[in-house]
């Protein structure tokens, strides 16, 4: 699926999730640990709920400008809000976060929590995108497998989807952080 077609399915796949949160027991988001929330597109009448009861101080968009462009904080507003916002820009569907993106997002979530912050990491839906950016978080501060830190994320958030082509990506970043090369 390429770019354009994310752009032409983003607003109705957007009010599916609304609608899926409203009428099911989809969470718009879960709390991972004491650090990060993996969770759907922050709307701007959230950031009050965001900032001061879940304790949020940074947010990772995993999305396109123009996923956020319209309905979220702008990265000043973020700051006005008391929150540092980190983009990750990642195409839906076919995105694979790279390498150096997982090692930025997971870097600023630690930042954070050695701060005492959480970390609100988000996509469209908090499904895929932003689940592969918080399994590298797992992976990082527990060296849990790829597959150990999505069974967490599902046991948390039943209803993510870690595509095999971003899994793999997961391998590739487990293998350099937890398994230094012999010396």
């Amino acid at each position: 699926m390429s770019g354009a077609l994310a752009r032409l399915l983003f607003y109705p796949t957007l009010a599916y999730n609304v609608l899926l949160e409203k009428l099911t027991e989809r969470r718009w988001f879960d709390r991972v640990d004491e650090t990060v929330i993996l969770g759907a597109l922050p709307f701007r009448a959230s950031t009050t709920q965001l900032v001061e009861t879940e304790n949020v101080r940074g947010v990772i968009t995993m999305n396109e400008d123009y996923e956020t462009r319209y309905l979220c904080n702008s990265a000043e507003e973020w700051r006005a809000a008391g929150a540092e916002q980190l983009r990750l820009s990642t195409v839906d569907y076919t995105g694979v976060p790279s390498l150096e993106n997982l090692r930025r997002g997971v870097d600023f979530a630690l930042r954070h929590r050695e701060r005492g912050g959480s970390v609100y990491v988000h996509c469209k839906a908090g499904r895929s995108r932003s689940a592969t950016m918080a399994a590298a978080y797992l992976i990082r501060v527990h060296c849990w497998t790829p597959e150990e830190a999505c069974r967490q994320l599902a046991s948390i958030r039943p209803h993510i989807l870690v595509r095999s082509s971003q899994l793999e990506m997961l391998r590739t970043y487990y293998q350099q952080v937890c398994c230094p090369p012999p010396s």
